[in-house]
């Protein structure tokens, strides 16, 4: 009985989950004691369904033999969530004096759609089972697996999928929510490739003030791009077919690539490196040697979450290790511009071109300033919206994340254009007084 007290607080944890692209999935439960396991969460029409086919059932417990009535699959609406959860905790308040019985099995609800126990399996081994079920309420409705029997394990096949008819017949595997998705992210990749054309001319036009992180910038842009593409084309194919054919394989390559020159052209420009000093000092470089180990690992963890789902029993392990390392990246791609903004601070008072240095400390605290607001816009902002948005409009994140991107991309490739006269960088006498009057009241605190 004690993991089933754990209930309530799972069905709130899964109910923050987005919804999956529904790929058609096929998995293999081995040996599990969870009493509840979440295998999707889809967006459906009135037209939509649900195939589930499962084989190779067994299932052992070291109390009395199991019962495979409290074993099964349901469906519940985010609208039934609430209730659900709190009738769980009213039933677990009450007194049970058999302790094989289960009176709180959240199979017997009121709130749930049961689709099938397991006494349901089919003869003559009792071990598979297969059918499929319309939706006739539209609603996002997550998948689970309830498991009441206390110290109890299951095995099982599970195939399952999650669809909607369109008007001519045909399915539809993504998510209401997401079915703006391949256009949207073909859309922007265009956006992207005439911002790397313009980026690319304006480096040959001023090739003399071009320097090695100019050419690291618009390899990001070329990165985004194809990262943006090929997501357009892993949305279509899982919408059309229901799997995405190869092409996620090339979407996290690009993502990898993508993560990787983000952090690295913003540690690079926080140090300076290039346009401002041709070399790294160590603890900068230690920042690079960092930054890009962790990106390694969390888009090993961004693959696992992505290409499996909470079904598997690390699941929830493997996201807590993206986030941690996420926040670690965004913590340690500060450091240089702190750095650079101090070191500026330190030298202005004693090279005597204060009008430079001026100059200097404002475009990296602008940068630092940004860099604070896209890193908390994309991390909080953007998850706070797909958590609160209606199911239906769980595309309006993706949108608003990569319009942030963009105009974080624009900013910083603006502000750091290779220019011969760069504005910041302009003398004259009278600035020259000016900007040492201000170095002597602002003191640039972070």
């Amino acid at each position: 009985m004690a993991k089933l007290s754990l209930l309530p607080l799972l069905l709130l944890f899964f109910s923050l989950i987005s919804s999956s692209v529904a790929e058609i999935k096929t998995l293999k439960i081995n040996a599990d004691t969870r009493p509840i396991i979440l295998f999707e969460k889809f967006g459906f029409t009135h037209q939509g369904f649900v195939t589930i086919s499962v084989s190779d059932v067994s299932f052992t417990s070291s109390l009395a033999a199991p019962d495979p009535s409290l074993f099964g699959f349901f469906l519940l609406s985010d609208e039934s969530l609430i209730q659900a959860t709190y009738e769980s905790q009213q039933q677990q308040q009450q007194q049970n004096p058999n302790p094989n019985s289960n009176p709180s099995c959240i199979l017997s609800s009121t709130y749930v759609r049961l689709l099938f126990k397991f006494n349901d399996l089919a003869a003559p081994n009792f071990n598979f089972y297969n059918n499929s079920f319309p939706i006739t309420h539209p609603d996002e409705y997550s998948l689970f697996f309830a498991n009441c029997n206390p110290e109890s394990q299951v095995s099982m096949a599970v195939h399952t999928e999650m669809y909607n008819v369109r008007p001519d017949g045909s399915r539809d595997y993504l998510s209401v929510g997401q079915y703006p998705l391949p256009s949207l992210y073909f859309v922007f990749a265009l956006v992207y490739v005439a911002f790397l054309a313009v980026w690319i001319s304006y480096l040959i036009k001023n090739r003399l003030s071009s320097h090695r992180i100019h050419l690291l910038m618009a390899g990001l842009v070329l990165t985004k791009v194809l990262n943006l593409l090929f997501a357009a084309e892993d949305q279509h194919y899982v919408r059309v077919t229901g799997t995405p054919h190869g092409w996620d394989v090339l979407f996290y390559l690009f993502q990898f690539l993508k993560g990787v020159l983000l952090f690295t052209v913003i540690v690079l420009i926080g140090t300076g490196w290039s346009f401002l000093k041709p070399f790294l000092q160590e603890k900068e470089k230690k920042v690079l040697m960092i930054v890009i180990p962790l990106q390694v690992i969390a888009n090993i963890a961004s693959i696992v979450i992505g290409e499996t789902g909470p079904f598997i029993q690390d699941w929830v392990t493997w996201n807590q290790v993206f986030l941690l390392i996420d926040v670690i990246c965004c913590c340690a791609v500060l450091f240089p511009i702190i750095w650079s903004i101090r070191s500026l601070r330190e030298t202005s008072k004693t090279d005597g071109k204060a009008a430079r240095n001026l100059a200097k400390l404002t475009l990296f605290r602008q940068f630092y300033i940004v860099v604070i607001g896209y890193l908390y816009f994309t991390r909080i902002v953007v998850y706070a919206l797909r958590t609160i948005a209606s199911y239906k409009y769980r595309w309006v994140s993706v949108a608003v994340e990569e319009t942030a991107s963009l105009a974080f991309y624009i900013f910083m490739f603006y502000m750091f254009r290779p220019v011969e006269r760069n504005q910041y960088f302009v003398l004259d006498d009278e600035e020259e007084e000016a900007a040492e009057v201000a170095l002597r009241d602002e003191e640039f605190e972070l």
